[in-house]
């Protein structure tokens, strides 16, 4: 019989690891959604933003205020890169836009590098790895609590401001049509530099939550940018529920198949969720089925 306390271990772990997943994943899909881009400078964005945030702090500025400035850095870069470069490529093939975000990860990545080194950082968190809490059979480190709660609340911002706000409406208008939307007085062009600015913040703030449990160094966004995209493709590239879903689905996935099959294959784990999920439900688990005529 399979040991419950185990289990219940594996999903807790699964859960926290998969909502950083899902905040990479609805950066994803919010971008996609809104451009039908997909930005592959998500995780070199998120890691620079969290180097900038790591300076801060080490020049005496406090952990709220330096990572308000991190997610703010990003989230005016990531506009700036629709407005000055994304957009006046807009004539060219989605194949282009997408090599031009692939361009960009590069080029982050090469500053990150030269900028700070390639050498590995512990990055400075208010919560503690080693203090942990034992609820019933489980034992759950206050690190990873605080990742979880930060986590979901990050994503209930995102929900607040995408469901319930006059900008949110704009956001959904300009997914689904951009021309209708303009032909209503929606600013679109101001709308998604906004969805850019929002999923670059996104990010950061994966990328902040990442830190601790990993350390910091120029590569440490690209696992879970990996993963968030496998649980974009599971939840679906056109749903933010789904995203969220996919993004949580993956981590306790990930957690069981390496609690009771393999840690050494853990990480192969996303490619075989992206290519199942394409045989089965292309659209993924929440996403909207497009059916072509004949």
């Amino acid at each position: 019989m399979p040991d419950v306390s185990q289990a219940a271990q594996l999903l807790v772990g699964g859960l926290a690891a998969g909502t950083l997943y899902a905040l990479m994943a609805l950066g994803i899909v919010l971008l996609y959604r809104a451009s039908r881009v997909l930005n592959f400078a998500h995780g070199d964005l998120a890691t620079a933003a969290t180097f900038v945030a790591f300076t801060l702090m080490a020049g005496g500025w406090g952990f709220p205020l330096a990572t308000t400035a991190a997610l703010a850095a990003a989230g005016t870069f990531a506009a700036g890169f629709y407005l000055v470069v994304l957009r006046p490529a807009r004539e060219a093939t989605l194949l282009g836009r997408i090599v031009v975000t692939l361009g960009l990860a590069l080029v982050l990545n090469g500053l990150t590098t030269a900028v700070w080194g390639a050498e590995t950082k512990v990055f400075p968190f208010p919560l503690s790895d080693t203090r942990v809490y034992r609820l019933g059979g489980v034992v759950v480190s206050q690190l990873s609590l605080g990742l979880l709660g930060a986590g979901l609340v990050l994503v209930a911002a995102l929900y607040l401001v995408v469901q319930h706000t006059r900008v949110g409406l704009a956001m959904r208008a300009v997914a689904q049509h951009v021309e209708a939307a303009q032909a209503l007085g929606i600013p679109a062009r101001r709308i998604l530099a906004f969805t850019w600015g929002l999923a670059g913040a996104l990010g950061a703030g994966a990328g902040i939550l990442t830190a601790p449990a990993t350390l910091l160094d120029p590569a440490m966004m690209l696992d879970p940018f990996l993963k968030g995209f496998a649980g974009a493709v599971l939840g679906g590239m056109d749903s933010l529920p789904g995203a969220v879903l996919g993004g949580l689905c993956l981590g306790v996935l990930e957690a069981l198949f390496a609690g009771y099959v393999s840690v050494k294959f853990k990480t192969t784990l996303a490619f075989l969720v992206i290519v199942l999920t394409l045989m089965v439900r292309p659209e993924g688990l929440l996403g909207r089925e497009v059916r072509r005529r004949a």
